[in-house]
Parts: C-alpha cells; structure tokens; sequence
C-alpha cells in the first residue's frame, strides 16, 4: 500500500536512524566518531604519532644507529635485535635461541659483522670466550636473553662483558631477563642496559621474570678513531 506524505517522512526518518545505530554498532568507538564526520562533513584531522627506525618515537641525530632490543619472554617467545630498520636476531629469522643473544656490529660504519647464539644452560661458556676475547677496538656489541643467560658465565666471561661497559653482568644470575649494548674500549659504563631478577614473588611468566624492552640512539665512532 502507498504511505501518504505524513507516513513517509516519518518512514525516511525511521530508515535514517536505523542506519545510524547499524553503524555505530559495526564501527563502534573511534570509527563511529569517523562515521560521524563523514557523514557531518568533517575530517579527523589529528595526526597518528610517527614511528621511526625500529619503532623509535623520534629520529636519531646525525651519525647515530637507532636500536631496539627486546629480551625473550620465558621460553616460549624469543628475543629481538633490531638496528637502523633491519631486524638482525629473531624467531622469525630462525637465528636466536636460550642463553645470550649477541649481534656484533661495526662501531663506524653501524654495518652488521656477526651475530650468534651461546646456550648459557647446557652449553659451553668456552664458546663465549672466544668469541669476546678478539674483538676489535670500538666494535657495538649487541645483547639479548632468551630463557637462563647465567648459569654457564664464569668469572672471566663475566669480565669481558665489564670491559664492554656492562655494570649488573656480574650480578646476572639463572633466568633473569637482561638487555645490554655495550662496545670495546668503552671509557666509561654503559648507558643501555636493563636487568630484571628473577623472584617468584615477582616473576610474569611463572618461573621467570616479564621481558625487557630498550631502545635509543648509539653514536658512531669517527673513522680515525676506530
């Protein structure tokens, strides 16, 4: 049947605001405020915040590598070394594993030189020590753990991390959760490096504490000092 003047418009209306609460409902918090101004005219204007080399909320200076480093989560979620952009350790690249994570990087160019995995639980610290004990004057030494970092390190290895400019290596025990970016010939202590102990009143994960998350900004070396 035909609706008269007075029923259709009430008709439209009705049709209108059925649409309305549909789209609110489908698109909900944010999206229903940009389904309001499309349909009122306006634009969001506010602008998204920029991430920048590795997820950085700001650019680095001139001549400086922007990193990120994110330490295993228990042992089920591996670690993550991402530098300028290029993500050089993790699950996904098949290259990380339990005990300590390290990418070594050169300190004036910010090129990639090594990256490697030392199981601190069941392998063989001896591994570590040649590893660390010929590296070059000014060589960015990157670190992540995944599961136990500590139970293989020895005195000696615990020194060379000190001489990279680590201050709680020699505190590092089983199962905590540590980041580092420490370099050979560094003057004086590190100042990237998170650690978090391994407490059962504390610990996200059970039997290990919540993962770490550091990033920021290394200076590169001027080639004459290199």
């Amino acid at each position: 049947f035909l609706l008269t003047g007075p029923l259709r418009v009430v008709a439209v209306l009705l049709l209108v605001g059925l649409t309305w609460l549909l789209a609110i409902t489908l698109f909900g918090g944010e999206s229903g405020s940009s389904v309001w101004h499309f349909f009122s005219g306006k634009r969001n204007t506010e602008p998204r915040p920029r991430k920048y080399k590795c997820g950085l909320s700001a650019p680095c200076p001139p001549k400086h590598v922007a990193f990120r480093l994110v330490s295993g989560a228990a042992n089920v979620i591996g670690p993550k070394i991402c530098l300028e952009d290029k993500m050089l350790l993790s699950s996904v690249k098949n290259n990380v594993g339990r005990g300590l994570n390290i990418a070594l990087v050169n300190g004036v160019t910010g090129e990639l030189l090594e990256t490697k995995n030392f199981d601190m639980w069941a392998g063989d610290v001896t591994d570590l020590l040649k590893f660390l004990r010929p590296l070059h004057e000014g060589t960015l030494v990157f670190v992540a753990s995944f599961d136990d970092p500590a139970t293989k390190l020895n005195d000696e290895a615990r020194r060379l991390f000190e001489e990279l400019g680590s201050t709680v290596v020699k505190e590092l025990a089983f199962r905590d959760s540590w980041v580092f970016v420490g370099a050979k010939g560094i003057e004086n202590k590190s100042p990237f490096e998170q650690r978090m102990k391994n407490s059962k009143s504390n610990n996200k994960y059970e039997g290990w504490p919540e993962s770490l998350e550091m990033d920021g900004c290394i200076p590169l070396r001027p080639p004459l000092e290199a």
